[in-house]
This record gives structure tokens, sequence and C-alpha cells, in this order.
């Protein structure tokens, strides 16, 4: 991929860092100023804005330029790692937004607690903590890593550019102010995604001579890529959205729980276009450029742009570096706050909002201290999702198998997912098997196993008596 001539660069620089400031501008504008403005904007959100909010919680730059990548190289059946989230958002909100809105809760911890107990609370607040830092890492890297390659940057300056912009964001914005700013995120991201295929698929002269040229396979449903692993990627996509803090947070900022249903579909209707897009870009960059790094797939159509799109182009991938930093930090420091903070010190209302500051900003470094450490760790954040599946199994049968919801049961099968997933994972998914089948099996199984020969507990008994008075009552 060739670098940007000097006048473009000066240009597309300038022109991100106006961007940078006017959005810090109106985080400050729009701050929350309370811990409920904070956590879950006080549900004052409208169902759109927060249905934005899960997009791009899912679309940032790694899915970016990684599924334009894997289109490259296996076919526009990549394309289902994103159609897979539009499937899982509708599942969502058919079956789990309105039981989630329910609670009362903002965190999947809290709602855990209701369903099991104390301490499946703290090992669901412990695994989903460890994820998220994870999760952030990759941000941090993949993000970085493409913007260092597009400006020519050093990838640690990239790297803290990000810390310091994305800790600005939800340390001050909190969730009212990431929100509104999001909206101006997903924006400029959709209109980069948009304007690139537009030039991608103008230099291939239409769609005809790709499929001509290329492989018939990169046309089929399921590529190079196979059925097993695209289903896999439909287990995690829900899985990750049926349990991933920030998923739950910004449902519950919605003003009821009809808009919170609305909000996850939403959802699912904007992610279905940039997922057809970034796959047309990646098998056009492959027919284009079929020599170079599959890496370059989304950033390469840069080079035939005038600089007012390639500016627009390259903002719109620091729009989803921040976008994606910012949300997963600001669940981050939700379940510390809540979970671990608040319990322990009881605040006041301004002790509370003055400390959730402080472990913002450590939420923040964290990540960028694993990039100067130990960068080899990116891949591991392609397992978290499927620590969080194995939350979601539990949540899952919490609310729709409520004999089998006993807390010793699912603190166990918590913890011996957490473990087995990260084993198989390390010696490289043994027999074909992948992880996230692992974190699936693993919760389920215990919790059966429990209920039938480890008798039940407190938790167990008490939820089948609210079950049972609940069908009398019918």
């Amino acid at each position: 991929m060739k670098a940007l001539n000097p006048s473009s660069l000066i240009f597309v620089l300038a022109v991100i860092v106006v961007y940078i400031l006017f959005t810090t501008w109106l985080t400050m504008r729009l701050r929350s100023k309370s811990s409920a403005e904070f956590n879950n904007a006080a549900k004052t959100l409208p169902a759109l804005v927060v249905g934005i909010l899960l997009m791009s919680e899912f679309i940032g730059t790694k899915s970016t330029v990684g599924t334009a990548e894997s289109s490259f190289t296996d076919g526009i059946a990549a394309s289902w790692s994103l159609i897979t989230v539009t499937i899982a958002f509708f599942l969502f909100s058919f079956f789990l937004v309105n039981k989630f809105y329910g609670t009362g809760k903002y965190t999947i911890s809290g709602i855990i607690e209701q369903k099991f107990g104390r301490s499946t609370k703290t090992v669901v607040s412990i695994i989903m903590i460890a994820a998220l830092l994870l999760v952030n890492l990759g941000n941090y890297l993949s993000g970085s890593a493409a913007i260092a390659a597009l400006l020519g940057l050093p990838l640690m300056t990239c790297a803290i550019i990000t810390a310091i912009v994305s800790t600005f964001y939800f340390t001050f914005g909190g969730m009212k102010g990431v929100a509104w700013v999001t909206i101006l995120h997903s924006f400029v991201k959709y209109a980069g995604v948009l304007i690139t295929v537009g030039v991608a698929l103008y230099l291939c002269g239409g769609f005809k001579p790709i499929v001509q040229e290329l492989p018939k396979s990169y046309f089929t449903w399921d590529g190079t890529i196979g059925g097993g692993t695209i289903f896999a990627w439909l287990i995690g996509n829900m899985g990750a959205i049926f349990s991933t803090q920030f998923i739950i947070q910004a449902i519950t900022s919605s003003k009821s729980a009809k808009a919170a249903k609305k909000s996850s579909l939403y959802a699912a209707l904007l992610c279905l276009p940039l997922a057809l897009a970034i796959g047309v870009i990646g098998v056009c960059a492959r027919y284009l450029y079929p020599n170079i790094d599959p890496i370059y797939a989304f950033p390469v159509f840069l080079e035939h742009m005038n600089p007012v799109l390639t500016a627009i182009v390259a903002t719109s991938l620091v729009a989803s570096i921040f976008v994606g930093v910012s949300t997963v930090a600001l669940a981050t420091t939700t379940l510390i706050v809540d979970d671990f903070y608040v319990p322990k010190a009881k605040p006041s209302p301004e002790q509370q909002m003055k400390m959730t500051r402080i472990i913002s900003v450590v939420v923040g470094i964290i990540p960028l201290l694993g990039v100067v450490l130990a960068p080899e760790l990116l891949t591991l954040s392609f397992f978290t999702r499927a620590l969080r599946t194995s939350i979601a199994v539990v949540a899952a049968m919490g609310f729709y198998l409520p004999f089998f919801s006993s807390n010793r049961g699912a603190t166990i099968g918590l913890a011996m997912s957490g473990i087995f997933t990260t084993v198989w994972y390390l010696l490289g998914n043994p027999f074909g098997i992948d992880n996230m089948y692992v974190a699936v099996i693993t919760p389920f199984i215990v919790m059966v196993i429990d209920r039938f020969i480890g008798g039940k507990d407190k938790k167990s008994e008490n939820t089948e008596s609210n079950t049972v008075e609940y069908i009398d009552a019918k």
C-alpha cells in the first residue's frame, strides 16, 4: 500500500485534529453530572440513539478492517461475521430485552445476582471485567495499527492518542455524553464505509467483472470459511450481545422496555448494510490488488480518493476506535464501581462520582500498558466472546430454566467454564472443536449435574418457590 503524499497527509491530519477537538468540546457540553447519568443516562435516551450505540459497539475498526481482510482471503461469506450480529440483535430483542429491562438493573452482574446469588455475581463481574480489558487491548492494538499504517505514525503514538482521547470521552461523558457523541461518530463511520465501497466498485467497473474473475467459492454462502465457523460466529455474537455489560447498560438507558426492544431492532437493521458493504470491499480489493497484504484490503482504496474523501474515511476509522474503546471502558468502570467500590465504601453521591472518574482513568490506562509490554496478547481478544458467552448461557438458564437456578451450580459452572475455555484456547482448539462450544457446554452441564446430584441450595429453592407462586397467580 502506498503512503499518502505529504500534502494529503497534512490535510487528513488537520481534519482528524479538528474532529477530535470538536467532539471533545461536545463531550464536555453533554457530560454526565451524576452517577445516574454516567451509568445509564438517567433513562433518557431515545430508542434510535440507543440502537446506534448498540451497533457501534460491534462495528468498530477491528470489525471493519478485519472483515475486509477475511473477505479478501475467504470470499464475501466473511460478511457472516457481522451478519450474525444482525441475527443476534433480532433474537436479543425478542427473548431477553424485556426481561433484562424489567429487572431494574443496569449491570449484567446485578441481573445475575437476582437470579442466582452473590457469589455468582462476583464471578460474573470478574470474568466480564477481565474479558472487557482484553477487548480494549485488542481495540488499542488493531485500531492503532490501522491508523499507524494509514498515516505513517508510530504505533505507540497512535495508541497513546487513542487512550487519551477515549478516556476523556467516557470519563467525563459517561453514558449520556458517549451516547450523543457516538451519533456523530457513527454517521462518520457509515459515510466512510459507503464511500469506500462506492470507490471500490467504481474502480472494478461494477460487480460483474469481479464475479467473472474470482473463484466461485468467493460468492457461495460459506466461501472457504465453512458452516461450522459461521455457526460459531453466531453463537459468539449471541453470547456477547446477550451478556456484555455495555449492551445491558445501553438498553437500560432507554425510556421504557418497549423503547429498549426497538433499540435492539434498530441496531440489527443498522448492522446489515455495513456487513455486506465491508464484504464487498474485501473481494474488490482481491480483484484489483491480489498481491497486497490482506490487512490492507480496506485502507488500500484511500490512495485512489481525493483528499476530502480520504479525510472522511480516515476520520471514520478514528471515530470507530474512539467508539469501541469508550463504550467498553465505560462498561468496565461501571462494573468495578458498582460491584466492588460502592458495596465496600458506601460513598455519598459526590464521592461516588469522584471515584468513578478516577477509576475511569485507570481503566483507560491498563490496556495501554498491555500495548507496551505484551502486544502479542492481541490474539487473546478473540476468545473473549467465548468467555462472555458462558455468562449468557447462565443468564438464559436463569430466565428460562429457573429450576436450574442454583447459586452453587452457576458459580462453579462459570468458574470451570472460564478455566476450561482458556485452556482449550491455549491448546489451539484440539480436535477442531472451537473454544466457543466449550464455553457454552461447560456451565450447562455443571448446572444440570448440580441440580440432579448436588441437591438444592437456598437460592434455587427460593427461585422455584417464586416460579410456583407466579404460575398459581396466572
